[in-house]
C-alpha cells in the first residue's frame, strides 16, 4: 500500500512572507489530493491559514514548549517530507531529529549539510523573480508542476456576512470603500505620515469615496482628520481581515497589508522602490488585480539614499497627486 505523503511547510516570518507561502497547499494538494499538509508558523501568523480548506493542521513555533517537546510533538505527525522555504538553523535540527525522511530547504549552510537536508539552490539567484515562486520551487522539489502563484485567504461565512455588513453600513451614500495603510513596519520605502495624511484629506473630499485607514496603530498625526474611519485599531489579525476584505481599493506601501488585500482579492494601489531587492517583480500583489507606483527616475538617480528603508518617496518621487490621479482613473475609467 502506498504510503500517504504527509508534508509539512515552514514559514516562520512576517505576514507579506507567510502570505506568500499560500499557494504551495493548494497546489500540493491538486497534485496529492490524498496528502495531508500541515503549516509550520508563528503564533501571530496563523490567522493567515485559519480556514484553509487545504491545511489540516497548524503548528507553531513559539507555544512555550521546550526544544525537545516541540520535536515530540512534530514527530507524532509522522511527516514524510518538510519543506523550509527560509534556512533556520534550529528548526532544521528539529525536523531532523523529529525523524521527517525528506527535507528540503534553501541554501548550501553547514548544518543542512550536517542533516542531509535537500536543499533549493540560489547560486544564480534572480533578483527580479517573485518570491512566491521561489517559495514554489520548494513544492517543486517534491514533485509538484505548478506556475499558479495566486494567493489566498479564506474567511468563514460568519465572516462573509461581517465583510457584507461593513459594505452596507458605510456605502448608504457612497459609492467606493478606500483603505489606506499608512505604515510598514520599517520593511519597505514609504511616505511619512504628513503625506498619506494630504493623501486623506484629497479623497474624503470626493463624494464617491469613504475612506479608512487600515492600521492597527495608526500614527497620532492622523487621528484628528475629520471623516475618516479608523476600523483595525486594536484589533487582531483575523479580525482586521473582514475591513480588508470589505474594501473596493486599498494604497499602501509594499507591504503586510498589501498581499493579505491581494490574498481577499480586493485591488491594490501600491507604491514601490525600483531596487531589486524591493522591486515588485519580486513582492508585487499576487491573485489579485493590482497596480504599482514607482518613484519618477530623476528623482532616483538623484536622490536615492541607497538604503531604501530611508527613502519616503517624497520631494518628487511620488507625489500625492500622482496617487490621486491614479486612483480616479483607475476608479472611474474601468
Amino acid at each position: 500500500m502506498k504510503r500517504q505523503k504527509r508534508i509539512l511547510i515552514v514559514r516562520p516570518d512576517r505576514i507579506g512572507d507567510v502570505v506568500l507561502s499560500t499557494p504551495l497547499p493548494r497546489e500540493i494538494k491538486k497534485q496529492f489530493p490524498d496528502c495531508y499538509i500541515a503549516v509550520l508558523l508563528r503564533e501571530y501568523t496563523r490567522d493567515i491559514y485559519f480556514n484553509n480548506p487545504f491545511v489540516d493542521k497548524i503548528l507553531v513555533t513559539d507555544d512555550n514548549k521546550t526544544f525537545f517537546e516541540k520535536i515530540k510533538e512534530i514527530r507524532t505527525e509522522k511527516f514524510s517530507h518538510a519543506l523550509m522555504l527560509l534556512p533556520n538553523e534550529k528548526i532544521n535540527y528539529m525536523l531532523f531529529l523529529a525523524g521527517i525522511p525528506y527535507r528540503v530547504s534553501v541554501g548550501h549552510k553547514l548544518y543542512q549539510f550536517l542533516t542531509f537536508t535537500h536543499f533549493v539552490s540560489r547560486r544564480k539567484y534572480n533578483p527580479l523573480r517573485h518570491e512566491a515562486d521561489y517559495c514554489m520551487d520548494l513544492a517543486r522539489k517534491i514533485g509538484i508542476d505548478s506556475n499558479n502563484l495566486d494567493t489566498e485567504i479564506f474567511l468563514t461565512n460568519d465572516e462573509i456576512a461581517k465583510v457584507n455588513d461593513f459594505r452596507k453600513q458605510r456605502l448608504t451614500d457612497k459609492k467606493y470603500i478606500i483603505g489606506i495603510h499608512t505604515t510598514s513596519g520599517n520593511s519597505s520605502p514609504g511616505w511619512t505620515s504628513s503625506s498619506y495624511k494630504e493623501l486623506i484629506e484629497r479623497l474624503i473630499v470626493n463624494k464617491d469615496f469613504y475612506v479608512v485607514v487600515t492600521d492597527n496603530k495608526v500614527p497620532s498625526d492622523l487621528l484628528n482628520i475629520p471623516g475618516v474611519e479608523f476600523p483595525n485599531v486594536g484589533a487582531g489579525l483575523r479580525r482586521s481581515f473582514i475591513v480588508f476584505a470589505g474594501l473596493d481599493y486599498l494604497i499602501s506601501s509594499s507591504t503586510g497589508p498589501m498581499h493579505i488585500a491581494a490574498a481577499l482579492k480586493v485591488k491594490t494601489l501600491s507604491m514601490f522602490c525600483p531596487l531589486p531587492a524591493c522591486s515588485p517583480k519580486l513582492w508585487g500583489a499576487k491573485g489579485n488585480i493590482s497596480r504599482v507606483i514607482l518613484p519618477l527616475p530623476e528623482y532616483c538617480q538623484i536622490k536615492c539614499p541607497g538604503n531604501p528603508k530611508k527613502c519616503t518617496f517624497e520631494g518628487g518621487g511620488i507625489a500625492v497627486d500622482r496617487v490621486v490621479d491614479e486612483l480616479n482613473s483607475w476608479v472611474y475609467n474601468e
